[in-house]
């Protein structure tokens, strides 16, 4: 599938940094050791542009039904994927080790970190950079066009290197029996991402992917999660998703069915509270919203 964006550049420590991004998530399996079997979903931005629609009005997903269906469709679906999937999220810490094989090292350290602290702030999850890639779970590469099928070959198996062609960058996640995310990779190769003004996009959506909303769904808008809408960093919407899917009510393996009645419970909550209301805001104190001219 053709993923859409529309391209638009921002600046930052004088490096021009192209930012529209889209996803393609694609399933696959493949065995992680000889241990635990784990199902990995893949995820990989597309390269070529559409016309984007009109839209509803962004003030429509604060409807409750709107949220509730939205989750099902990013926490419960993988694309090109008709499974029914259970909830996948972390529940031990997440350890970031980020490989830097060019340039900008201090550059794109500064983007991952910002992020992983706007993440780690909504979902109230452990979220940290580490020094050594025996201490990680979570392995970024920060590559070229050059080395993009080994590394994803490398990483990922040869599965996944056969959608290379006309991705942007990708990701991928490994789960254990119990439908906790264990492992997972992001592979970004810089200069193929800067020309298609999707390199701080592919920061952002990638890693917040692989913390367990593996879906893209044309129809849950805003969010960085649908290929027609032109949203870089997260939305309302997309913090209000991220707080469900680590609420402790939300369990990892939880069924559709099991879901439902918590996610009201959670929601009507914050409709009572205005955290709906102000999600929208909230969302924007992230480091990377001032920064990018948000």
């Amino acid at each position: 599938m053709q993923k859409r964006f529309k391209a638009s550049t921002y600046y930052f420590n004088r490096l021009m940094l192209p930012v529209r991004l889209r996803c393609l998530g694609c399933s696959g399996c493949f065995i992680l050791g000889l241990f635990f079997a784990t199902t990995c979903p893949l995820y990989a931005a597309q390269t070529q542009p559409a016309l984007i629609p009109a839209l509803t009005p962004a003030s429509d997903w604060k409807n409750l039904t709107y949220i509730t269906q939205a989750f099902s469709e990013i926490a419960l679906k993988n694309e090109y994927d008709v499974a029914k999937h259970r909830v996948r999220k972390w529940r031990i810490p997440v350890r970031v080790f980020v490989e830097h094989q060019v340039g900008d090292r201090a550059l794109h350290t500064q983007l991952v970190q910002m992020h992983l602290a706007h993440l780690a702030e909504i979902t109230g999850h452990d979220i940290q950079l580490v020094d050594t890639l025996l201490d990680a779970n979570l392995h970024l590469v920060f590559t070229r066009q050059s080395q993009w099928e080994s590394e994803v070959m490398r990483l990922m198996g040869p599965s996944s290197a056969k959608n290379v062609h006309g991705s942007v960058c990708m990701a991928k996640f490994a789960l254990n029996a119990k439908s906790e995310i264990e492992r997972a990779w992001v592979i970004i190769p810089v200069d193929q991402a800067q020309m298609h003004g999707k390199l701080v996009a592919c920061v952002v959506e990638e890693i917040t992917q692989v913390l367990g909303l593996p879906n893209d769904s044309e129809k849950v808008f805003p969010s960085i999660f649908n290929d027609k809408t032109p949203q870089d960093l997260l939305t309302g919407l997309d913090f209000i998703l991220l707080k469900l899917l680590y609420n402790p009510n939300i369990r990892a393996g939880m069924t559709a069915a099991e879901v439902k009645a918590p996610l009201q419970i959670l929601l009507e909550q914050w409709q009572r509270d205005d955290t709906l209301i102000h999600a929208d805001k909230t969302v924007r104190q992230g480091q990377l919203y001032p920064l990018l001219g948000y």
